[in-house]
């Protein structure tokens, strides 16, 4: 396939208006085949990455079969979303290790591929449990982690960890080498954060959200990480879980190298308002919000392309800044930027039309062919 008059997001995270060829499932030099397609008015961005979220279309990647992974990979697929990092919930190890072999041993054979496993939970802080089952909460175990870790077949990308809590330090020292360990789910003050970040861990889950505040006296996990250069961090840009001008300050401080959007979608996400689950409770969704009966939000109900569009056209970043987080930030996070995450010959070719005037999507590409209806002209 050989697109043309699109402007195109290069790896100099720039868009330029040129062709892109793909040949079968990957991105060439020149086109496999005669078809043209004419992307005039639309950028062409790589396919998403989302390296954590739980589930949509009334699936939750806990349920731990095959069928909820397939559905909730095609959905993604079907907005753009073309590879998937899901997230466990704080549960039992029984549970946990289903949830791990039902991963290790998919095919991925439709929809967005799954690329890895996101732990969150359960070795977190329970007074900052959010809309984790505190009746699951754990001691950090580096010895149950490699447990299911094997029963994932490696899988586990990300870990998890709130590093005040008993057994931590021990665990990440244990850890460092092995999984990108991310603070979570935590209390942790500024000294606490800053000494985990210095003895290994590089990550923060849903900066913001589930720890504590950033204010000029106790700068906390928020402060401690911007203060930590060789930190990421992951924000949740629905227009639910952050203020837009919060966004703005932090990718002021933190720069677009250095911030991973993602969805925390749970299985609501790409479904009516009603009654739902996470991780065994009960959530109500109402347009956008999700949240516990206690009025606790419950993750998202947005998915990663719809939260681009937020964060461009609500929180004024770029759209520039938004693709290279939600596109190449997160493949680099959980190692995967050589085969996914950037428009470049050899890489599979996941890519996404989106008209200029309103982000909507035009066509997914995925894996070389077309999914969906197109509405850009083709030329055969």
């Amino acid at each position: 396939m050989k697109i043309i008059n699109a402007k195109v997001y290069t790896e100099e995270g720039i868009f330029e208006k040129k062709d892109v060829y793909t040949d079968g499932e990957l991105i060439s030099e020149k086109s496999g085949d005669d078809e043209v397609l004419d992307a005039e008015g639309c950028y062409l961005i790589p396919g998403l990455t989302d390296i954590h979220f739980h589930g949509c279309v009334g699936h939750d990647f806990c349920d731990g079969t095959h069928e909820s992974i397939e559905a909730m990979a095609m959905y993604e697929a079907s907005q753009g979303i073309t590879t998937i990092v899901p997230a466990t919930m704080t549960l039992g190890e029984d549970t946990l290790q289903k949830i791990c072999e039902a991963a290790a041993s998919y095919r991925n054979e439709k929809g967005a591929t799954l690329c890895g496993i996101n732990m969150e939970g359960p070795f977190i802080a329970m007074a900052k449990k959010g809309a984790q089952n505190g009746d699951f909460v754990h001691k950090p175990d580096a010895e149950m982690f490699r447990r299911l870790n094997k029963a994932s077949g490696g899988m586990v990308k990300l870990l998890a960890i709130a590093p005040e809590v008993d057994g931590a330090k021990e665990c990440i020292e244990a850890l460092k080498d092995e999984v990108v360990l991310s603070v979570a789910h935590t209390t942790a003050d500024y000294e606490e954060a800053s000494e985990a970040f210095e003895h290994g861990v590089h990550h923060v889950t849903h900066l913001y959200n589930a720890m504590s505040g950033l204010s000029h006296r106790a700068p906390g996990v928020v402060g401690a990480a911007a203060d930590h250069e060789n930190v990421e961090a992951e924000m949740i840009c629905d227009g639910i879980h952050i203020h837009p001008a919060t966004v703005r300050q932090t990718f002021k401080m933190f720069g677009d190298d250095r911030i991973i959007l993602i969805s925390d979608s749970m299985e609501a996400t790409g479904m009516p308002d009603g009654e739902y689950a996470l991780g065994g409770q009960k959530v109500i969704k109402t347009g956008n919000l999700a949240a516990l009966e206690d009025g606790t939000i419950a993750g998202s109900a947005t998915n990663l392309m719809d939260c681009v569009r937020v964060v461009v056209q609500k929180m004024r970043i770029p759209l520039e800044s938004a693709v290279k987080c939600a596109a190449v930030n997160s493949a680099k996070s959980v190692g995967i930027y050589d085969q996914y995450g950037s428009i470049t010959p050899g890489k599979k070719a996941n890519l996404v039309l989106l008209k200029e005037e309103d982000l909507s999507t035009v066509q997914v590409i995925l894996r070389g062919s077309k999914i969906g209806r197109a509405s850009c002209r083709e030329r055969v």
